[in-house]
């Protein structure tokens, strides 16, 4: 009998179709079977002997709830249900739809955003947790204990779901079983049958499981996904490329994320046209297949496009990848490739009029302090070889070492997201916001920026930054993103700039919120016209347990 190995993830929902993700532990048919009725099937695919579905829901309802159980059928009969799980304290997974438009008011429906990044799996309940609640953990209970209560309409995970560079106690000793740490990589992880482990780590929590089960997720990939400084520049790429470990490690890291991530982002409609996807499921055993595109999309990164696009009734989300799209010649360096760029670009500008908010999801935040965006600036220039090779060499050197990365350290494309965001927020059926979602710095801010008199955009623009959903930041660090905020802090980053004759950005912003640190998670609730904001933060609280505790609230639009 087959039997669930993880799963299930909620992932795409619209009013009558939605798609829920399984792995099994041998190949069989995966069937969603909904109270009201709707449901559907897939057989599973296999990759490096593990067996995963994607299983199409149709036949829902639009603006209703419905419960849903997972069965899996080996071919002998009509399948065993596997989920919820016997004896689970959870409520029944559920299948929320929204109202198509005109009915029901689905034309002005409420859209709730929550989002996040950078989370260690959480330590088994009843251990010391040395870095705190875990703010899904946390959601999940609050849920839980309340379904009929507010939620998230979707999950918003920005970067660094796993961590495969920094594994736990409990990883390691898993690592061990399987072969010496003396060799490299040591205690990260090496194949895909290790990435495989740091998701069971993280999904199989109890409360991150059900949670994933009944709220819809959007997910991409930062750095840690795969490696810390992933593709920060040529010269560390030529470094890695140079190690005995490491093809396996990207190749295991691009086809895990394909598998557990990527293709639950993509609407119904794009899976069918997917050409890889139905090469995947059409082999007996789809790892050659998958692995050669990961090779493909290791060595050229216009081979594969993981950024995507989500509309929600009339709020449009463009996730952006800014790790695999890179052009890291130093003469040439860009956030995002040519095409990239160009689809970006297409997506945002499409069907002007059609939707009140614009949602940019980028792991790595657009705007940064002053201080640090005017030293990525320089360091940007120094690695170019402005100041001469001396230099260079020693920029290079500290962009690794201090992370120096986001875009303000790719000038050209920090100033071409910044033209993108005032032309998509200008003109006739200009959204009310646009507004830029990340993390990756673990803190949370709000930074609001300004244009030359008669330059800005009609919409409201805001760079919203949150992180970390259960992770840690030095205390040295925290003081370190305060003062970069400070005046003196903006100054200072004025002289870097200067040194490197780096011209000033051509906008202004300011923090508006923030900084706030800890285990935390935003939420846009967005309506009609109107966004409101609220950041919620994990809490120990004496006599009462843990629970979020919202820090901020406030109106966007």
């Amino acid at each position: 009998m087959p039997r669930l190995r993880l799963g299930p993830l909620l992932r795409y929902v619209d009013g009558s179709t939605a798609t829920v993700w399984v792995e099994a532990d041998r190949p069989c048919t995966a069937e969603v079977r909904c109270a009201d009725g709707a449901g559907g099937t897939a057989r599973t695919f296999q990759i490096a002997g593990h067996h995963y579905a994607l299983v199409p829901v149709t036949g829902l309802t639009p603006g209703t709830e419905t419960a849903y159980e997972v069965r899996l059928d080996a071919g002998a009969g009509a399948g065993a249900a596997v989920w919820p799980l016997p004896d689970s304290p959870f409520p029944a997974s559920t299948i929320r739809t929204p109202a198509e438009p005109g009915e029901g008011g689905g034309g002005d429906a409420e859209l709730r955003v929550t989002f996040g990044s950078c989370r260690w799996a959480a330590p088994p309940s009843g251990e010391h947790d040395p870095v705190g609640p875990d703010a899904l953990d946390t959601l999940a209970a609050r849920i839980a204990a309340d379904p009929a209560a507010e939620r998230p309409d979707v999950l918003l995970l920005l970067g660094d779901q796993v961590y495969a560079d920094q594994t736990s106690k409990a990883t390691q000793r898993w690592l061990a079983a399987r072969r010496d740490l003396t060799d490299p990589p040591g205690t990260q992880v090496a194949d895909y049958e290790e990435y495989t482990h740091l998701y069971y780590e993280s999904w199989l929590d109890p409360e991150v499981r059900w949670l994933l089960s009944t709220v819809p997720s959007s997910m991409v990939f930062d750095d840690h996904d795969v490696i810390d400084d992933w593709n920060t520049s040529a010269a560390w790429v030529a470094e890695m490329r140079a190690t005995p470990w490491w093809r396996e490690r990207i190749l295991s890291g691009l086809m895990s994320y394909w598998v557990h991530q990527h293709l639950g982002n993509l609407p119904p409609d794009e899976l069918a046209r997917d050409k890889l996807y139905a090469s995947v499921c059409a082999a007996r055993d789809g790892t050659d297949v998958l692995r050669a595109f990961a090779a493909s999309a290791d060595a050229d990164a216009g081979a594969a496009r993981w950024s995507y696009r989500r509309d929600f009734g009339r709020v449009r989300l463009l996730m952006v990848d800014t790790r695999a799209a890179r052009v890291l010649a130093e003469d040439e360096r860009a956030m995002l490739d040519a095409a990239e760029a160009e689809w970006v670009r297409e997506q945002a500008l499409a069907d002007p009029g059609t939707y009140d908010h614009l949602l940019i999801g980028t792991s790595l935040p657009w705007l940064l302090p002053h201080l640090i965006h005017d030293a990525e600036g320089w360091n940007a220039a120094l690695c170019r070889g402005e100041r001469g090779e001396r230099w260079a060499r020693f920029g290079e050197n500290l962009r690794r070492r201090s992370d120096l990365e986001h875009w303000a350290a790719f000038p050209a494309s920090f100033e071409a997201l910044t033209a993108l965001i005032a032309e998509a927020g200008s003109g006739p059926g200009a959204p009310a916001t646009v507004c830029v979602l990340s993390g990756d710095v673990h803190h949370a801010y709000v930074a609001e920026p300004s244009w030359p008199a008669g330059d800005g955009p009609d919409a409201g623009v805001f760079q919203l930054t949150c992180s970390p959903v259960h992770n840690s930041i030095p205390r040295s660090i925290r003081l370190g993103f305060r003062f970069g905020w400070s005046r003196v802090g903006r100054r200072l980053g004025r002289r870097f700039a200067r040194h490197a004759d780096v011209s000033q950005a051509g906008i202004d912003w300011r923090r508006t919120g923030g900084p706030w640190f800890g285990n935390q998670l935003m939420t846009l609730t967005l309506r009609g016209r109107s966004a409101r904001l609220r950041l919620d933060q994990a809490r120990a609280v004496r006599g009462v347990g843990v629970r979020l505790e919202t820090a901020e609230e406030r109106r966007l639009s």
